[in-house]
């Protein structure tokens, strides 16, 4: 700059006018340039997917007075179906393979001789769960009920009116505006559902926040007949639900966030038969309705998810796999319908699996499937030890397993994974944002130094 100094007081009037013109000449297209590079950055910014973050969550611990020993399951089937000894022995043939433990726990209706569902216990189980998350929720985040924008809440099989939602948009007092969704039959997979409608939700809205809710309240669906296909989730499902707070305010968010959603892929096999069919309500033959379960629920489950992964390997798996993967599916199209597929090795895409806990016989079919160790699957079999199946909360139940265990590091990512009735396979995948201190509050505070445990193939009852 001082170079330019000296020379310049050498020049004369006529060479510094002279300048002057050639600076005013390229100002204007300096200007112009300017202005067409600032328009393309805001363009480019505007359209781009804004990033959504995982503030916090929190699940639903119920107390231990609901809890549910086999001795006392099998007491009250004993008693309550004293005439059918076959449909007894059945259940009891399922609990010693179901993988579940002593301290899963079903509502206060369902602890009835008989059971006594009515709308009003139903009710009770909603609010018990529902609020119980949601306060945790606003506790840990320091988020107030004013501040939602938007509120997605899923439960399959209870559906009253005034909604679920309505019902805590009046509990919490929330906003006018508040834009509330309730999802209503679409299985355990519906908690997936609700992250993506969430995530394009906060795609069109900046600075926006949403919270979740995923839940399957039990009272009003426990099946007191004796069809042995509807029998099947009377020994499985167990109380449970979590809530969920989501963002798209990066400035303000970000680095408080536990993980930023990075990919949600959804797969549907409605359009044939054996699948719409395979997980159905109905009635039995003495009019009794209940959830019946189709013996090809593991072959239809296994081709959702071999559709799921072809959509959602190009995303997340490094480019050998892609590869190998494509030389497999170009092989059996052309050359042999009849060889063997490649499974692509998503070891090298994920650090942690979290798979629908939605009975023993899921987790070994995906742990089979997808080549995966003991450890990958380990979140899931103790979920289900623990908690049993919650439905479209489990996924919540098994994050919070590997952050107790003290294995979330930042940059790590996650696979979740469920299945649903209609038939659905869905996935969301995240990263890391954060290392993840061991929490000291939880569904797992209590009782994550006893796991993992070992779960024989036939607990002896």
């Amino acid at each position: 700059m001082a170079m330019v100094f000296v020379q310049a007081i050498q020049l004369g009037p006529e060479e510094i006018s002279n300048l002057w013109n050639s600076i005013q000449f390229d100002y204007t297209k300096t200007v112009c340039s300017s202005f067409v590079v600032i328009l393309v950055s805001i363009l480019y910014f505007m359209s781009r997917p804004r990033g959504v973050y995982l503030v916090d969550y929190a699940c639903y611990k119920p107390p231990l007075s609901l809890r549910v020993p086999f001795s006392i399951f099998m007491e009250h089937s004993r008693i309550i179906l004293s005439s059918e000894p076959k449909s007894v022995e059945f259940q009891l043939k399922i609990l010693e393979r179901s993988g579940l433990g002593e301290d899963t726990c079903l509502p206060p209706a369902i602890h009835y001789i008989p059971p006594a569902p009515s709308m009003d216990t139903a009710r009770e189980e909603a609010e018990m769960v529902i609020f119980s998350v949601m306060d945790s929720l606003f506790k840990k985040t320091q988020v107030k009920p004013k501040d939602i924008d938007f509120l997605i809440v899923n439960c399959s099989l209870f559906s009253p009116t005034p909604s679920l939602s309505a019902m805590v948009v009046n509990k919490y007092k929330m906003r006018d505006n508040i834009k509330s969704y309730n999802l209503s039959g679409m299985g355990c997979s519906a908690g997936l559902i609700s992250i993506d409608l969430a995530r394009d939700l906060l795609q069109v809205h900046p600075k926006s926040i949403a919270v979740v809710v995923s839940t399957e309240i039990i009272t009003p669906n426990y099946y007191r007949g004796k069809d042995r296909s509807m029998l099947l989730p009377n020994c499985l499902f167990r109380m449970g639900g979590a809530a969920i707070l989501l963002s798209n305010k990066w400035w303000a968010d970000q680095r408080r966030a536990k993980y930023k959603l990075l990919h949600t892929v959804r797969t549907h096999k409605g359009s044939n038969d054996k699948s719409y069919n395979c997980v159905f309500e109905t009635e039995d033959s003495e009019g009794k309705t209940g959830i019946s379960l189709s013996k090809d629920l593991m072959a239809i489950a296994g081709e959702a998810l071999k559709s799921n992964i072809t959509s959602l390997g190009p995303l997340v798996l490094p480019p050998s796999e892609q590869l190998l993967f494509l030389l497999s599916l170009i092989g059996r199209k052309v050359f042999n319908t009849k060889l063997k597929p490649y499974i692509p090795d998503f070891k090298q895409a994920f650090e942690h699996f979290c798979i629908h806990a939605g009975g023993r016989a899921v987790i070994d079919e995906l742990q089979k499937n997808l080549q995966l160790s003991a450890e990958h699957v380990e979140a899931s079999r103790m979920t289900l030890h623990r908690f049993g199946n919650t439905s479209s909360s489990s996924l919540w139940y098994e994050l919070s397993y590997i952050e107790a265990k003290g294995r979330m590091k930042k940059g790590d990512r996650i696979w979740q994974i469920a299945f649903g009735s209609g038939f659905k396979c869905n996935s969301a995948v995240w990263k890391c944002n954060k290392t993840i201190k061991t929490p000291s509050d939880g569904p797992w505070s209590d009782c994550i130094h006893k796991y993992p445990v070992y779960i024989p193939e036939i607990v002896k009852l």
